[in-house]
């Protein structure tokens, strides 16, 4: 995979270039390219904000440097074209799910908003010939759209092929298809097995996989009943088993219309 983005802060991405992510570009997995907005400016100040029509506070990211930005990285004649992500507060709600189908495309490019975003122009000429996603990481606001690249860039990474030392480590993931869908994962433990008179739970030292299994789906369906009980809500009835159905009774979970609502506080 090969991503791009589009900065005016390019220091802010060094983190690209340790850790898994760097191993990756080391082995030829992935590229990535960083690149100074401010070098498609024209003017001596190099100038990349400007006050936004209609008043109100801030300064909107102007569109000249965006569009030869773009246009550089991107040729329009370029087959095939990439797909463009735009970070935003306003953007869809990136997720699990997003991420793996990111990780299905062979060239990304972002561009880092900064200051009230990016003029909207740019966005949409940008998408008369590419695909265009604006991204929200939460319902938070930030200073600028690198912090969102990092996240991003890291999460999809770390699906690429290869990326992973066991590549079996992504099934176990909070929110992965499958059976962790809508689920955070449980408590997880290493050696010692008694470390300051705390004693890793017996099952997970019996050698007994299935049941193993089941207590760390019981450790995830409850944890995610505890803290994000709003994800108890996305599950599908129809897709919990009876140890599930019990477990989450017993939190205070019941079925109601085919979906899952609490019935204690």
């Amino acid at each position: 995979m090969r991503i791009d983005v589009i900065t005016i802060f390019p220091e802010y991405l060094e983190p690209l270039g340790v850790s898994l992510l760097g191993k990756a570009q080391e082995r030829g997995l992935l590229q990535v390219h960083v690149h100074d907005l401010r070098e498609w400016t024209t003017d001596a100040h190099r100038t990349v904000d400007d006050t936004p029509y209609g008043g109100g506070p801030g300064m909107v990211m102007k569109p000249e440097p965006w569009g030869r930005a773009l246009d550089t990285v991107a040729p329009p004649d370029a087959v095939p074209q990439p797909r463009l992500i735009v970070p935003t507060p306003s953007g869809r709600l990136f997720t699990q799910e997003v991420a793996i189908e990111l990780a299905k495309e062979p060239w990304l490019v972002f561009a880092c908003g900064r200051y009230e975003g990016i003029d909207r122009r740019v966005i949409e000429e940008a998408g008369t010939r590419m695909r265009v996603d604006e991204l929200s990481i939460g319902d938070y606001v930030l200073a600028g759209g690198e912090v969102a690249v990092l996240v991003i860039v890291e999460a999809v990474g770390r699906l690429l092929p290869g990326v992973l030392g066991n590549a079996d480590s992504v099934a176990d993931d909070s929110f992965a298809p499958g059976p962790m869908a809508n689920l955070l994962e449980g408590p997880v433990y290493t050696k010692p097995a008694n470390w300051r008179g705390r004693e890793v739970p017996p099952i997970l030292l019996s050698g007994h996989h299935a049941q193993i299994a089941r207590w760390r789906r019981d450790q995830a369906l409850r944890r995610t009943a505890e803290r994000r009980p709003d994800l108890i809500e996305r599950l599908d009835p129809a897709l919990l088993d009876e140890h599930d159905r019990a477990l989450l009774a017993e939190l205070g979970w019941t079925e109601r219309e085919g979906r899952l609502t609490r019935t204690t506080t």
